[in-house]
């Protein structure tokens, strides 16, 4: 069977990432499926037109053409208004949604009556294996834009998070020890700071902890995390139940409490934020400040490495799309858990 599989160049706000890089769309060529790209979509990534033509992709001028050629769409980050004049019911949308957030975004796709799947409900043996490479992304980033945003001149108190002699180390409390939040650990504790993370699982936290001897590992006992919070220079929340909006670990009261010039970087935020105040923002105004304490909230953190994650997602996506362009999909268990809203209904239990 051939599939028409289109690729958009994505709208959102300085989103520079591609689904599937020249690789992976002509690996898909080379299966038989007739694969096009609107014009310039790879070119933030650093893959030109030029690239997908040698890989026998077909080049469309713009996403009006691009959506009518396509029978499965493959993007990145949820569709946005402008799009959704574009899709029709016949359309498998193939993409992150984070739907628990966006109620009307929901509603939108209920409407169109197509089939959506995101990339962030795919579950194989209760792993995320498409979302898990924006994690990594997102985790470590988190640390690396924290440090800057500590500096003074982005508003933050001033600390260097590794110290230095005669100075003490930053203090960096990480909500989750997942991929997003070991990544996060794993970067802080090799910039030298002092990290306390919280997970319920005793095994990740003993994994943490071997990451080094400045490494706290502790469940999240409410009075643990009220007392580590408020020390902390930089707070990184990466909580996630699968599909569902992220529980509220530290509410307003909470951050109120914490330094002035303090950081937050909540990755939880596409999920409705693990932190109260967290609100989504982009990269055009990534921050806010709430009582003294800076907020970055952006919600495709990994948008601001496009080619690194273009070339980590398309890894990961290809054997799924693949998986996708055959008849009978919808009998694959990983795919099957995939699907938020089907034909005007919502399918996934954590939307319900």
């Amino acid at each position: 069977m051939c599939m028409k599989i289109g690729i958009p160049k994505e709208i959102k706000i300085l989103e520079g990432r591609i689904a599937l890089i020249p690789e992976a769309a002509g690996e898909l060529v080379r299966h038989g499926h007739e694969v096009a790209i609107e014009q310039n979509a790879g070119v933030l990534s650093g893959y030109s037109d030029e690239d997908y033509r040698q890989a026998g992709v077909d080049i469309l001028p713009d996403a009006k053409n691009l959506y009518e050629f396509a029978e499965l769409i493959v993007k990145v980050k949820e569709p946005q208004p402008a799009e959704f004049e574009l899709m029709r019911d016949s359309h498998i949308l193939f993409s992150y949604l984070h739907l628990a957030a966006e109620p009307a975004l929901t509603k939108a796709l209920q409407e169109i009556g197509l089939t959506a799947i995101g990339f962030e409900t795919v579950e194989v043996n209760r792993r995320l294996p498409l979302l898990a490479p924006m994690s990594d992304i997102a985790g470590r980033l988190s640390i690396q834009i924290g440090a800057n945003i500590l500096q003074a001149p982005q508003g933050g108190r001033g600390v260097l998070l590794g110290g230095l002699p005669a100075a003490e180390r930053g203090k960096v409390v990480i909500l989750g020890g997942g991929i997003a939040g070991g990544n996060a650990t794993l970067m802080a504790s090799a910039m030298g700071a002092e990290v306390t993370v919280f997970d319920p699982n005793r095994d990740k936290l003993a994994e943490l902890r071997k990451l080094g001897n400045n490494v706290t590992g502790l469940h999240p006992f409410s009075h643990a995390i009220q007392a580590h919070v408020k020390q902390a220079d930089l707070l990184v929340g990466a909580v996630l139940v699968t599909g569902q909006k992220a529980p509220h670990l530290v509410d307003a009261e909470l951050v109120r409490q914490m330094k002035p010039g303090s950081v937050i970087i909540d990755i939880s935020v596409d999920q409705g934020g693990c932190i109260e105040t967290t609100k989504p923002t982009n990269y055009q105004n990534p921050t806010f400040v709430w009582e003294e304490v800076v907020h970055f909230g952006v919600t495709n953190m990994p948008g601001a490495v496009p080619r690194s994650a273009s070339q980590a997602l398309s890894s990961a996506l290809i054997p799924y799309t693949l998986k996708l362009c055959e008849p009978d999909w919808e009998k694959n268990p990983e795919l099957a858990s995939g699907v938020n809203v089907k034909g005007g209904r919502i399918i996934h239990p954590a939307l319900q």
